[in-house]
């Protein structure tokens, strides 16, 4: 990936987003909804891509992982039992002036960050979601939206463990939709009260979980960095004692510096046997575990990695954003890694010519039978190349005069913004390899466009 010389603002992030295609205020024809999104045509090819790499990489490719897809809504017993109820609260604060509530624990001082009023004593706020299932709204009907998929996994554990015959070590895998009543949120999708999860629950023996949790600590600060975001943009932050939750062992954060500063995007727990040990106690059902090899029974640990799609979509987004001079003009492109791009091909006619088009039509039908193709015949080729830069469109692929008389076709890459003539019959392979990451310096038909030649 290019050299990136700027950090880029947030602002510029949320008008890039909302321009292309990636994401919309929800409900903006009626002002919008606070801290609710809505994913375009673009954005929900970035966070199936994101989903998908995540999937491949912890289910698809190991043999030590499953998946499940649980219920959002569940007994509400799972939540007593797993401490939500009871502990899952933030302190809040409300100034006295403008009645604005925050909080406490994001602010630095005693006053408001909005107009300096004083605030309230902090009291605590339940985060989750309560409404009522079916059609009397007692205490009998309430149920919450889960603030976390984990608990469907634990539950589950049993079930999972019976029908896949899997032993310790192994882990179920989960991306699903969770709610949070957040007090205060923002800095555009990276804190919102809906959002989805992408969340792995590792099962141990214990005393082997110290071991574990530092492999799946390197495995998915690794993960990030595979996919093209920057090493200096990463970095493990471990928790002190104070911050940790009463049950765990240990935990980190992989942390990206966001344009608000460096946050959380992924955290990494040993949770020990507390899961487990919780949900046998109040459903009466033994979640342990009985090892064939020693001959011993005993409760699980668990690794949890805890990771979201939006934060992550946030993160490649803003690692992708660059300015660069190019022809004279400021270029806009997201580097975004070819696994995650929304679109991996564009198809431009050089122009709206009756003689190009059915040869045009003839490779974008090839091309999105194998890749995420765009057909783009609106104005000059050199505006047509800085839309697909913008976003992230790793393979420009021109259909010109010449391509009637050769059947050839030329293919532009966009970092680099080299040009080849290909063969159409070896245009598909070709993309795969490049794709795939075959570096372009291997192909002989690669080569830097010359420095007199026009984008325009």
């Amino acid at each position: 990936m290019p050299e990136k010389k700027n950090r880029v603002d947030m602002e510029k992030i949320v008008s890039l987003c909302k321009r292309r295609g990636f994401i919309f205020p929800s409900s903006e024809i009626y002002g919008g909804l606070g801290s609710c999104w809505d994913y375009g045509p673009l954005g929900v090819e970035l966070k199936r891509n994101i989903k998908d790499a995540w999937w491949r990489a912890v289910v698809q490719e190991r043999d030590d992982m499953v998946g499940i897809d649980t219920s959002i809504m569940m007994h509400p017993q799972t939540w007593v039992a797993s401490g939500h109820v009871e502990g899952f609260s933030d302190p809040l604060v409300e100034c006295k002036a403008c009645h604005l509530r925050w909080r406490a624990t994001d602010l630095d001082g005693n006053s408001c960050p909005d107009c300096s009023g004083e605030l309230t004593e902090p009291k605590l706020f339940n985060l989750m979601f309560k409404t009522f299932m079916g059609p009397v709204e007692d205490d009998a009907a309430v149920v919450y939206l889960r603030p976390e998929t984990a608990q469907g996994i634990f539950v589950n554990f049993d079930n999972v463990l019976a029908s896949s015959r899997k032993k310790l070590p192994f882990g179920i895998a989960q991306i699903g939709k969770s709610f949070r009543n957040e007090i205060t949120t923002g800095n555009f999708i990276f804190r919102t009260r809906e959002f989805e999860q992408m969340e792995i629950e590792y099962f141990v023996k214990p005393g082997a979980d110290e071991e574990c949790f530092d492999y799946w600590v390197r495995e998915r600060f690794n993960w990030y960095s595979n996919l093209g975001i920057r090493q200096e943009n990463l970095r493990l932050r471990q928790h002190g004692k104070e911050e940790l939750a009463h049950y765990a062992k240990d935990c980190y954060d992989v942390e990206y510096l966001f344009p608000m500063g460096w946050a959380e995007l992924e955290g990494i727990a040993n949770r020990g046997d507390f899961d487990l040990v919780q949900h046998g106690k109040y459903s009466g059902k033994n979640l342990s575990y009985f090892d064939d090899e020693t001959g011993e029974r005993y409760t699980p640990y668990v690794i949890e990695p805890s990771a979201g799609v939006d934060r992550s979509a946030l993160a490649f987004l803003v690692d992708a954003y660059d300015e660069e001079m190019a022809e004279g003009e400021t270029r806009v492109v997201l580097h975004l890694h070819g696994e995650l791009a929304p679109i991996k091909v564009a198809i431009l006619p050089l122009s709206r010519n009756e003689k190009l088009v059915p040869l045009a039509r003839e490779v974008y039908t090839e091309l999105r039978r194998h890749f995420m193709t765009q057909y783009d015949d609106a104005q000059s080729i050199g505006r047509r190349y800085r839309r697909q830069d913008e976003i992230g469109t790793p393979f420009c692929v021109t259909i010109d005069f010449q391509s009637l008389e050769d059947n050839q076709v030329t293919v532009r890459e966009r970092d680099s913004m080299a040009q080849i003539r290909l063969p159409i019959k070896e245009l598909v392979k070709t993309l795969q390899a490049k794709l795939s990451g075959e570096p372009f310096d291997t192909q002989p038909l690669w080569a830097t466009r010359a420095s007199g030649s026009s984008e325009q």
